[in-house]
C-alpha cells in the first residue's frame, strides 16, 4: 500500500532559484537562509522519499486566463522546465508516475473534486523550487513528482476548507493504491507578499508566524480563514498559503513538526518551512 509519510509547506520564491541555480547562495544575505534550509536537506536525504506530490500554482507558464482550472492534476511521464520569460531554470526534469497520478486523479473525481487532467505540462518555479530548497543541484531529482496545481491567481480561488478536504481525499487516493510507495506531500507558495500596488513589499511576520503555530498544531482553527482576511493580512499574493492547507489535510490531524524555519526578507516575501509527520502509534 502506498502512503504518505509526510508533509512540507514551502514558499517557492523565483529569486531562490535563479540563487541556486547560479551558486550565489553565499554570504552575509543568503547564509541565514541556507542554514535554516539544511535541516530540511539532511532530512530529506535520510528520508528518501519515492514521490513528491506537489501542489503548486502555475505562474502563466503551462495555462493562461482563458481557461481557469480550479483544481488540477498532471498524468504525464515527464514534465519539463518551462520557460519563464528568461528561459526554463537549468535544473532537471521530473519524471512522474503516471499511473499514481491516474489512480489518484479517478479518486479524486469519484471523489466529487472536479478536477483537470493535464497529460502534458511544463512546471515553473512554483514547482521546481520547493525541489531545488530540499535536493539542492542534483543531477536528477531522486524522486518521482506528480503536479497538482490550485487556481490562486484569479479570484474566486478555493475556499482554505476546500483545499484541506481535497487534502483527505488526496490521502484516501494515495493510502488505496496498492504498491508499496512512499509520498511526500508539498503545499507551496505564499507567506505573506504583495508584489503589487500600494502595499507592494507588504509582509506581516506576526500573522504568518500565528498562522504557522496554528497550521502545525490546530489546523481547525486556519481552514475557515477567508478570502478577506488574507488578502487584508498578507497581501494580494498571501493567498497562496492555502495550497499548505491541501498538504496539511492529507496529514493526522496530530503531527510530530520536524523542523520550521522562516526567515525575513527573502527577496520580497516572508520565506517559511515546515515539515511535519504523522505522530506513531505509541505517540498518541
Amino acid at each position: 500500500m502506498a502512503k504518505i509519510i509526510a508533509g512540507i509547506g514551502t514558499s517557492h520564491i523565483p529569486t531562490v532559484g535563479a540563487v541556486i541555480d547560479n551558486d550565489k547562495m553565499h554570504g552575509e544575505y543568503w547564509d541565514p537562509f541556507i542554514k535554516g534550509i539544511t535541516p530540511a536537506r539532511e532530512w530529506m536525504a535520510k528520508t528518501k522519499p519515492d514521490v513528491c506530490l506537489i501542489v503548486f500554482n502555475d505562474h502563466a507558464s503551462a495555462f493562461s486566463l482563458k481557461n481557469i482550472s480550479t483544481f488540477g492534476i498532471g498524468v504525464a511521464d515527464r514534465y519539463e522546465p518551462a520557460d519563464e520569460g528568461y528561459g526554463p531554470r537549468q535544473v532537471p526534469s521530473c519524471e512522474g508516475n503516471a499511473a499514481l497520478s491516474w489512480h489518484i486523479a479517478e479518486s479524486l473525481i469519484l471523489d466529487e473534486f472536479d478536477m483537470t487532467i493535464t497529460n502534458e505540462m511544463p512546471v515553473d518555479h512554483g514547482l521546481t523550487v520547493p525541489l531545488s530548497i530540499m535536493y539542492d543541484q542534483p543531477e536528477e531529482w531522486p524522486c518521482q513528482v506528480i503536479p497538482l496545481y490550485v487556481n490562486v491567481v484569479q479570484y474566486p480561488q478555493p475556499t482554505g476548507n476546500r483545499c484541506y478536504n481535497l487534502g483527505k481525499a488526496i490521502r484516501k487516493a494515495v493510502e488505496s493504491y496498492p504498491e508499496d510507495i512512499t509520498v511526500a506531500i508539498f503545499g507551496t507558495g505564499g507567506l505573506s507578499h504583495q508584489l503589487q500596488g500600494e502595499r507592494a513589499g507588504l509582509i506581516n511576520e506576526e500573522y504568518d508566524n500565528d498562522w504557522l503555530e496554528k497550521l502545525v498544531n490546530d489546523p481547525m482553527a486556519v481552514k475557515d480563514i477567508s478570502h478577506t482576511e488574507y488578502l487584508r493580512e498578507t497581501g494580494s499574493e498571501g493567498i497562496e498559503s492555502i495550497m499548505w492547507l491541501t498538504m496539511r489535510g492529507a496529514m493526522d490531524e496530530e503531527v510530530n513538526e520536524v523542523h520550521r524555519f522562516t526567515h525575513a526578507p527573502v527577496s520580497n516575501t516572508h520565506y517559511g518551512l515546515v515539515i511535519m509527520e504523522n505522530k506513531k502509534k505509541d505517540e498518541k
